[in-house]
């Protein structure tokens, strides 16, 4: 569970409500014409940009920015010296049967072992990456799509309420309450891009940017291992995928 979205999202909701609910009546700001124009609205522009499929598929993606499990990258280092270590005592076939964390591990580990050549592996585990990527990607195309959307549905709806206030001003006090009606479309889709598709959009970014950095690290030590080399050298090079701070003091890349 990510809390950060979590919490980000319903803390930014929680304290705008809580500013609504101050103001006096929070029946003010309920307007379902209003939410029509924007939700409705908001979607049906979006799906326009892209294949159905492509679009449904946006919510499951949109599940990864508050439910996502990555390995550890300092975990998956260790783990991945240890099969070093086996691959170069007892050769790439004492690594059938080896239980791993990582799915994208196994699946390398196992073409090791059929004895594919390496250009194949890179190519394949390299596909399986790009594939990774692009839909993380695309999922983040498609929020921020609603993202720019909303509150342009937002103004649509506050110049229909407009034209329809203007189109009757014989009541000047209808004027008052007909103008904050016209108004809650703005705030609807600007509430909705910058606390709900935006940040989903950019998290799912930073999803993708998390998921090509472990998969490159995978893929330079399945390389590394199928040729030979010493295990101690395989753990220098991988910690150059992490953070300064996390590195050991004995590697030569932390410098």
């Amino acid at each position: 569970m990510d809390l950060a979205t979590l919490v980000g999202i319903i803390g930014a909701l929680g304290l705008i409500i809580a500013s609504m609910v101050m103001s006096g009546d929070i029946g003010i700001f309920i307007n379902a014409p209003s939410l029509l124009i924007v939700v409705g609205g908001t979607l049906f522009a979006a799906m326009a940009k892209f294949s159905l499929g492509q679009f449904f598929s946006a919510t499951k993606v949109a599940g990864k920015s508050f439910v996502f499990k990555l390995e550890d990258p300092a975990e998956l280092i260790d783990e991945i010296v240890e099969l070093a270590d086996a691959a170069r005592k007892g050769g790439l076939l004492s690594l059938e049967g080896k239980e791993v964390s990582s799915d994208f591990l196994q699946k390398g580990i196992q073409l090791l072992v059929d004895g594919h050549d390496p250009e194949v592996v890179k190519a394949m585990m390299s596909k399986d990456r790009y594939l990774a990527e692009e839909r993380h990607s695309r999922g983040a195309a498609i929020f921020s799509a609603m993202g720019d959307v909303a509150p342009a549905m937002g103004m649509i709806g506050t110049l229909i309420g407009l034209v329809a206030m203007l189109s009757n001003m014989e009541d000047p006090k209808a004027i008052g309450p007909a103008m904050a009606i016209a108004l809650l479309t703005t705030l609807y889709g600007t509430l909705l891009a910058n606390v709900v598709f935006l940040p989903i959009a950019d998290k799912l970014r930073l999803r993708a940017e998390e998921e090509v950095l472990v998969k490159s690290l995978i893929i330079d030590a399945l390389l590394a291992i199928q040729s030979g080399q010493n295990p101690r050298v395989i753990d220098a090079m991988l910690r150059t995928y992490l953070p300064g701070k996390k590195r050991d003091v004995t590697d030569p890349g932390a410098a």
